[in-house]
């Protein structure tokens, strides 16, 4: 598809589908003016006439390879870069900061908020109601998340964007050969906790009853402080189903490191 076409196709769907920012905005951030986008690399990065470059932290998009080999283009990444340029192209945009606010490439990680004659539009929250990215947080960059999770959750209900297309679908804890064969990629992963269970400084949600074979999702000791200071108590999660989600790797079997609380939704206690 031309990039003209694609860029007319996506503009409708985007203009016609700005969720309400007022009734969503994320409180307790730290405001500064950002300058104007002068440029979008790809569906959660934008260039400001600063020549600051911002990550829109608390998403991934689709990604693009922007010039690195072996990196494929994932499904929609042309489309969530299309998107992002209809909403903030050539616009003035404030930043919010809600935690660490300069990443290993010193890029700005912060919310972006595009200036409007009305409300500001929060970007992270439309690409996620549009299905064109998906919830990504960090154990230092934990604000605004559940209402990202509220838009994401209807966006996949709907099966916008990447809910459609296979690639991104959610995967089943049940099925350790499939995920192995995600190994390297960030899943969603659902399943019922078959135990719980402690060892040193660990916790372990074993999903199987081999686990050197079965999905397991590992929560650290520095993981546990931050479930301890938000009340969390992991080993309560035996029998729960849940979604988890974050990068999957093979070691002893397909696993998920968890770092933060918000990489865990409880769907059903029993």
């Amino acid at each position: 598809m031309r990039r003209p076409v694609l860029a007319s196709v996506v503009a409708m769907s985007v203009l016609g589908g700005v969720w309400p920012v007022q009734a969503m905005a994320c409180d307790g951030l730290r405001m500064v003016k950002g300058g104007t986008v002068v440029n979008v690399v790809d569906g959660d990065t934008v260039l400001l006439d600063s020549g600051m470059v911002v990550r829109l932290i608390g998403i991934q998009a689709p990604k693009l390879p922007l010039g690195r080999e072996n990196h494929p283009t994932w499904p929609l990444a042309p489309e969530a870069q299309v998107a992002l340029e209809v909403l903030a192209l050539n616009k003035p945009v404030s930043l919010g900061y809600g935690g660490e606010e300069v990443d290993r490439y010193d890029r700005a990680l912060a919310h972006v908020f595009i200036e409007t004659a009305a409300e500001p539009v929060w970007a992270q929250l439309q690409m996620v109601a549009l299905g064109l990215a998906r919830v990504y947080s960090f154990p230092d960059n934990r604000a605004c998340l559940d209402q990202l999770f509220a838009a994401e959750r209807q966006a996949r209900a709907e099966r916008l964007g990447i809910w459609a297309d296979p690639y991104y679908s959610v995967r089943a804890a049940d099925r350790p050969e499939a995920l192995l064969q995600r190994a390297g990629h960030y899943e969603l992963v659902e399943g019922r906790v078959l135990r719980a269970e402690r060892s040193g400084q660990r916790v372990f949600l074993n999903f199987g009853r081999f686990w050197k074979e079965d999905f397991t999702a590992v929560i650290e000791a520095p993981a546990l402080k931050l479930f301890e200071r938000d009340g969390i108590d992991p080993l309560g999660l035996d029998g729960v189903l849940v979604r988890i989600r974050g990068w999957v790797d093979d070691r002893d079997g397909p696993r998920i490191e968890v770092t933060h609380p918000e990489q865990i939704e409880v769907l059903a206690t029993r």
